[in-house]
């Protein structure tokens, strides 16, 4: 494999973290890390990537998911119809291909004569679910399967009826809470000239105020709210288009955008509202980021059906970039969890598309040259699809003269080992593995709720035990000495006691999580329990043989070097060493002689069994010779359905005439590869 391909994909692995880490902090935490243009373009960056290698397939990539995970401060709703996502087009060609898409589809059903033009309101994505009238409970997206009780704060917004005289007994509407423009500015000049906290844009104003505990603070926001979709209803209301959806929602007395229209004359009509409305966009006193297109017929809706993350009948069209000017301070450069040396730019904040910049990713030594941007520099700052900042050139007009050209460090900025630019990759990586950025990068990554799942250690303790010398590899949150973190500012009695505690518990989680927190180049979470499986031991993976590797069903010739490779380093197996010899657990299901009843065969589960935990899902298909993919095709086997199941899933395996099992049918399919 060349170096470059080997470093795209080592990118993806980096990436997938990234996103997942950043993903915590908006969703959950409501404070993000990065701006939401960063964000964007990482996921971007990862999707172009992930369709480049389709042989890195993930189901648990961040670009196969829909949100973040539910925080735990408010109690979890499960949805039951799944809040999805919508796909993105950013120009002409893009909309153009999702139409095409929709018309191959529709080969055999007729043709869509009409869609349904919205704006697509940059607030915070609520369901509210009424029975017999009264509004008994709403919840926010989540992960798109399960949500956070909101109730109480959505309770005290004025737009919301808490009653609907002549609702069907059970109606669970869709929607957005936002807040004003008008509204934001006020929140923010009172808690600036309070001392209090100020919000980047109103869309994390609409969010941190809606995830309040106290509702009176919420109450104080003046939130608003939009409706545009019925989730789910208890009788049938004959509607046919998605257009009397939001007519009949209106009727009904709740706030529906007056903006919304039916489009009759195909891409034509299309253009000319996204025309209107990005040349409008200042006049409304609420943000919106683009236009949402769906096709308008309910019946060509359920046909179209929906990927594992979106529905394949609706498009959100983001409004295109924005440009401002601004001055470049600096050039400076990030470390990742890989050692990946990125250059970025420092810059003079600029409001540019709803939000104020004051960095940009310049990637690489390549991209900096190619735009001959300096230190110095009035820069053109676009924010594509306003969500992604970038650097669009110099304005070399302004250019001070004998502005020297910027040169790549020759050191790392964390830990000043040599930067070292490997032939044919793009970028640049530090040489030391123990480099503060490296190190805490891979604890972030071995620590998140996918891997070892230990809460309590967030970047600035992990920087904390770097800088005190107290860690240098994850082996070391093992054998922390927390008698001396007492000591420290900030950690009392009960907190050390709850990292402790979240340490200590974390010994006890599955070899698959294990394996995926080693950060293990290519090695997704999927791949890992597939590994754990297939040895069942720790010392049994260690010993593989690159032959064993490379017969593993599904694992694949790169995912197996890169297995090879990482078990042959001295310091991975010294830090094997420290892990065993901490107790943490090696050892995965029992690898038993089971009969291969499934092999070959492609099973999806979709919902929540009784019986069986996720792993064990996994585990009982992959040790049976199946496959455990996370979304129906031509190909699957059959659909097990729990509790709560994907309503997409269900469709397609429908469409597709997939056999459809519930748990006791699973159980049988185990034992003897038939279900009947």
């Amino acid at each position: 494999m060349c170096t470059v391909e080997a470093e795209n994909k080592s990118r993806i692995q980096e990436l997938r973290t990234l996103i997942r880490q950043h993903n915590v902090a908006y969703y959950e935490s409501d404070s993000p890390s990065i701006s939401d243009q960063e964000w964007d373009q990482m996921m971007r960056e990862l999707k172009e990537l992930e369709k480049r290698y389709p042989e890195t397939y993930d189901l648990e990539s961040p670009s196969e998911t829909v949100g973040g995970s539910p925080s735990q401060i408010f109690a979890p709703v499960k949805h039951s119809v799944p809040m999805m996502s919508l796909d993105n087009a950013f120009d002409d060609s893009e909309l153009d291909q999702w139409i095409k898409k929709i018309d191959r589809k529709l080969t055999d059903h007729g043709s869509v004569s009409e869609y349904c033009c919205e704006l697509k309101f940059d607030g915070l994505a609520i369901s509210i679910r009424y029975h017999n009238g009264k509004l008994v409970q709403a919840a926010t997206r989540g992960d798109g399967l399960t949500g956070e009780d909101v109730t109480h704060n959505v309770l005290t917004i004025k737009d919301i009826p808490k009653y609907i005289d002549g609702a069907p007994e059970l109606l669970e509407v869709r929607g957005e809470v936002y807040l004003r423009i008008s509204e934001f500015e006020k929140l923010n000049a009172a808690s600036e000239k309070s001392g209090g906290k100020t919000y980047v844009n109103p869309r994390n104003a609409a969010a941190g105020s809606l995830r309040q505990k106290n509702s009176t603070i919420a109450a104080k926001r003046n939130l608003s709210f939009w409706a545009y979709q019925i989730g789910n209803i208890s009788e049938g209301t004959d509607l046919k288009s998605h257009f009397e959806t939001l007519e009949y929602l209106r009727s009904l007395g709740l706030p529906v955008n007056q903006n919304a229209k039916r489009i009759s004359n195909g891409k034509e009509g299309l253009r000319e509202y996204i025309k209107d409305y990005r040349a409008r966009k200042s006049e409304f006193d609420y943000e919106f980021d683009g236009i949402v297109i769906k096709v308008d017929s309910l019946g060509i809706q359920t046909v179209l059906g929906a990927t594992a993350k979106a529905p394949r009948w609706a498009l959100a069209f983001k409004l295109p970039p924005e440009e401002q000017t601004t001055k470049l301070l600096d050039i400076e450069i990030s470390i990742g969890a890989a050692g990946s040396a990125t250059p970025f730019a420092r810059l003079e904040p600029i409001f540019v598309g709803g939000v104020t910049v004051s960095t940009a990713t310049l990637h690489n030594e390549d991209q900096v040259r190619a735009k001959d941007v300096r230190p110095g520099d009035t820069v053109i700052v676009r924010r594509a699809g306003e969500v992604i900042p970038e650097i669009v050139g110099p304005v070399l007009g302004k250019r001070p003269p004998n502005l020297p050209k910027w040169e790549f460090p020759k050191v790392c900025p964390s830990c000043n080992a040599k930067l070292t630019r490997p032939s044919g990759e793009a970028r640049h990586r530090c040489t030391n593995y123990f480099c503060p950025r490296q190190v805490r990068g891979r604890v972030e990554h071995f620590s998140q709720r996918t891997a070892m799942d230990i809460e309590h250690l967030g970047e600035q303790t992990i920087d904390l035990f770097i800088n005190k010398q107290l860690m240098r590899d994850v082996g070391d949150l093992y054998s922390l000495d927390f008698q001396t973190i007492k000591l420290f500012e900030g950690f009392g009695e009960t907190s050390v006691e709850n990292l402790r505690s979240a340490i200590e518990s974390s010994k006890e989680r599955t070899l698959g999580n294990l394996i995926f927190g080693l950060s293990i180049p290519h090695v997704g979470r999927t791949n890992a329990d597939l590994l754990a499986v297939s040895f069942g031991h720790l010392d049994k993976l260690l010993k593989a043989s690159l032959e064993e590797l490379k017969k593993i069903e599904g694992l694949g010739p790169v995912i197996a070097n890169s297995v090879h490779n990482y078990f042959r380093e001295p310091r991975h197996l010294e830090l094997l060493e420290k892990l065993g010899s901490a107790g943490v657990n090696f050892t995965g299901p029992d690898v038993v002689d089971v009969e291969k009843t499934l092999q070959g065969k492609i099973i999806v589960v979709t919902g929540t069994l009784e019986k069986f935990t996720r792993d064990q899902i996994t585990e009982e298909i992959t040790s049976r010779g199946g496959k455990s993919p996370g979304s129906v095709s031509g190909k699957t086997f059959a659909l097990v359905v729990g509790t709560n199941p994907g309503g997409s899933k269900m469709r397609k395996a429908e469409e597709l005439g997939v056999p459809i099992l519930d748990e006791s049918e699973f159980a049988k399919l185990l034992e003897s590869g038939e279900f009947n």
